[in-house]
């Protein structure tokens, strides 16, 4: 198994486990129920999936392993690591907002591992669409999550016709957790390895940035302007918040995008993509992007609303100042708001200049494409017609993303032009695409 297991991590880029991964096989092979507690960032996910894989039966065509997310966003990121570590057994993934058509048709074949949201794996049970029997490893992935999103009924619904479980393994980014009676856990093998209190702060500054207006925009303003162009997450208390900061941004000539839960699917990837590549060096907010999700490390975190619980704001922290990196998290405070019992009054304000740069422009811009697995389309093909058709350098392409029916690619902001110029009329294996500017 270490042959395989050398293999599967080279698949992924990384070099050898960490302790706490290690630590996390050897429980979850070894009991039958674990709590796995660390923070975001700090790779559980390879934690849970190694052992599972190695707890699957080749000759068993049904759902061995089932893992349920509290997100979409989770549930498909955890579907892009399995695919990576190219284990032979098939992966399905359900949620909301994906076409229960095409979940349905896929289970027709039983994956080993099935990966999705509470309230979408329960619907395609009460429709009978895969089988229980088989399921002896069941993985509550950022559970804490789930449970504060409201899918208590739906996890206890799934979880209550489990009848042969063998493992349960329950995964947070969050210490001191009450665990649910309906979650079946007894007496659970605990593996902490979130930071004691004191250590929290060894490479995380925190500032405060005090802003003269209740509405504080023109504060996050001056402070993106100050923070040498370097890419940020800005984290909000709600939805409309979140959009109204980032149109004011936008007009002031930064360019910034926004995340929430009330958006469409497609819209809430595609921000998220253009974050990834560099396309938007801001992204405006809600908790939802606090963990869970696979969004690059930086330099700064913005509190532009502060959080009611201490444990989300360290959430929204995590995204910053991981293992030996440092990171700076911002407080922007109005002179009538209080600061919560969990900040430290004594905390460094940062006086921000009344001079100052609008931040560079993105180096990158999105390219839409209107193919992706489905059609055969893979990175490589995309690389090969940027630069053979397109006629872009190595260094004219940055991060590229195949989804099932498109293909996200980011370009030199100033080889844009010369890119839809060339392919114009070309076409990629022989079949004609769009490609164009992502909107």
């Amino acid at each position: 198994m270490e042959i395989v297991q050398q293999q599967i991590l080279s698949n992924l880029g990384i070099e050898s486990l960490k302790p706490m991964q290690e630590a996390a096989v050897k429980a979850i092979l070894a009991d039958d129920t674990v709590l796995l507690v660390a923070p975001t960032g700090s790779g559980k996910t390879m934690g849970f999936m190694l052992p599972a894989l190695q707890l699957l039966k080749p000759n068993i065509n049904a759902v061995q392993c089932l893992i349920l997310v509290p997100s979409r966003e989770l549930a498909m990121q955890l579907d892009q690591v399995w695919k990576k570590m190219s284990t032979g057994f098939k992966v399905n993934v359900c949620y909301g907002g994906h076409s229960t058509q095409i979940e349905t048709k896929n289970l027709s074949t039983p994956p080993a591992v099935l990966i999705g949201t509470p309230g979408r794996i329960l619907d395609h049970i009460q429709r009978n669409n895969f089988t229980l029997n088989n399921i002896h490893t069941l993985i509550l992935d950022e559970f804490d999550k789930s449970l504060e999103m409201g899918f208590h009924e739906e996890m206890e619904q799934i979880i209550i016709k489990l009848n042969n479980l063998k493992k349960r393994v329950l995964v947070s980014a969050t210490s001191n957790i009450q665990i649910p009676d309906f979650a079946g856990v007894t007496k659970p093998t605990v593996l902490n390895f979130n930071p004691k209190k004191d250590e929290l702060n060894e490479s995380l500054s925190i500032k405060l940035v005090m802003s003269d207006d209740r509405d504080k925009v023109y504060s996050l303003f001056q402070l993106l302007c100050s923070v040498n162009s370097e890419s940020a997450l800005i984290f909000s208390n709600h939805r409309d918040a979140c959009e109204r900061t980032t149109e004011y941004l936008n007009g002031k000539g930064i360019h910034a995008a926004f995340y929430h839960g009330g958006m469409e699917q497609d819209d809430r990837e595609r921000a998220l993509i253009q974050f990834r590549n560099g396309s938007v060096n801001y992204l405006v907010t809600t908790d939802l992007a606090a963990r869970g999700l696979d969004i690059p490390e930086m330099k700064h975190v913005i509190h532009f609303h502060l959080p009611v619980q201490e444990q989300e704001f360290i959430h929204r922290n995590g995204r910053t100042a991981r293992m030996h990196a440092s990171g700076t998290a911002y407080i922007i405070i109005s002179k009538d708001e209080t600061l919560p019992s969990y900040i430290n009054k004594n905390t460094e304000v940062l006086k921000l200049a009344k001079k100052y740069n609008l931040p560079d422009e993105p180096q990158f811009k999105t390219i839409y494409i209107s193919g992706g697995k489905k059609n055969k389309l893979n990175k490589i093909d995309i690389v090969g017609f940027f630069s053979q058709k397109g006629k872009l350098g190595k260094d004219d392409i940055g991060l590229i993303e195949v989804k099932d029916f498109n293909s996200f690619a980011a370009v030199k902001t100033n080889k844009v032009g010369v890119l839809l110029g060339n392919i114009k009329e070309e076409k990629m294996k022989g079949k004609k695409y769009k490609v164009e500017v992502a909107k």
